[in-house]
């Protein structure tokens, strides 16, 4: 079971912590219908809908979500009417894409400014060596200022299994952008050889949002992979990280987006190991995804996720009721 010892707070921390309880920004995020979108029916404007009905602030939603009905695919007929839903619905847009790449990261923006987007996310997913990919990131990223020069867009750097805590910290700092922070996931620090914990201690002071999920941690070859599975029922220490990233700031809350991504199924392979070099290779990997399970019908593997979905939903509110009584037995 994750360790979610709670800290002791001071009257004045206990209370900022239960104001921000109550004004936590919750994101409906795409990849918890992964399947939906790939297998079913499910398209963009359905998750807004999904992040009306559970009051969340928005959505975080990938440019390729919904295959041939995605963002990245639609017309400006279609984009416009995307961005126009949002609006009615008062839903905040966030795009993701998974590379760092220029082309991708101009594509992002052109899609961006045309849903009314206010973020975009983005990881490296490179071949070579670390130092290599910490390069060509830093490279990427430092065009930023010329490919949104009115600066319209907060730009987020994920750490997405490969890199660690500190190398993704170093990425941020050396492009040295205003509007670029770090996206903290709840689980993708495992595959790089690092507990939740140290990870949110090594990165803190740069994290601006965050994937809210859970995992398994397995041991493969002397490394760690993760199998995600339904938040409450894994290794993560879900609520102590939740504290930890709702303290961040000090006069105003750090985190300004916390994204629900439920990803039961999902399995990736360790990509860092204790005993490897100091500049170690990283082999050339997809974009993340999740298959359907075999002889399992389609439908019941669609509505099982939907119901995945909304657990997390469920289970956020016990989680931040958790902390708020925590919080209130300092006052």
């Amino acid at each position: 079971m994750p360790d979610n010892t709670l800290p002791s707070l001071s009257p004045e921390q206990a209370q900022a912590l239960i104001e921000r309880i109550e004004t936590i920004p919750l994101y409906s995020h795409a990849y918890s219908f992964h399947r939906n979108f790939r297998f079913g029916d499910f398209e963009p404007c359905d998750l807004l809908d999904f992040a009306a009905k559970n009051g969340h602030k928005g959505i975080k939603i990938h440019r390729e979500d919904g295959e041939g009905n995605s963002l990245g695919n639609a017309d400006a007929l279609c984009l416009s009417s995307f961005e126009k839903i949002a609006k009615q619905l008062g839903l905040d847009v966030h795009l993701e894409i998974s590379e760092t790449e220029v082309p991708s990261l101009r594509e992002a923006i052109r899609v961006g400014s045309a849903i009314g987007a206010t973020s975009i996310r983005c990881y490296p997913r490179y071949e070579g060596k670390v130092s290599s990919i910490i390069e060509r990131t830093i490279r990427d990223l430092q065009q930023l200022k010329y490919l949104d020069p009115d600066e319209v867009f907060r730009f987020t750097l994920e750490q997405h299994e490969d890199l660690t805590g500190s190398e993704l910290v170093r990425i941020v700092e050396a492009v040295g952008n205003p509007n670029l922070s770090l996206m903290f996931d709840f689980t993708n620090m495992i595959n790089a050889y690092e507990h939740p914990l140290d990870a949110l201690q090594t990165m803190a002071k740069h994290i601006t949002d965050v994937h809210v999920k859970d995992a398994v941690i397995f041991e493969d070859s002397g490394g760690w992979g993760q199998r995600c599975c339904r938040s409450g029922d894994g290794d993560i220490p879900q609520a102590r990280l939740l504290m930890e990233l709702l303290c961040l700031g000090e006069n105003a809350p750090q985190v300004l987006a916390y994204g629900l991504e439920e990803e039961v199924g999902y399995h990736s392979p360790p990509f860092r190991y204790p005993y490897e070099d100091e500049d170690p290779y990283i082999n050339a990997r997809s974009v993340s995804e999740t298959d359907l399970v075999p002889g399992v019908e389609i439908a019941t593997q669609l509505a099982k996720e939907m119901a995945d979905a909304q657990h997390l939903c469920t289970h956020i509110q016990e989680l931040l009721k958790l902390l708020r009584n925590h919080a209130a037995s300092f006052l």
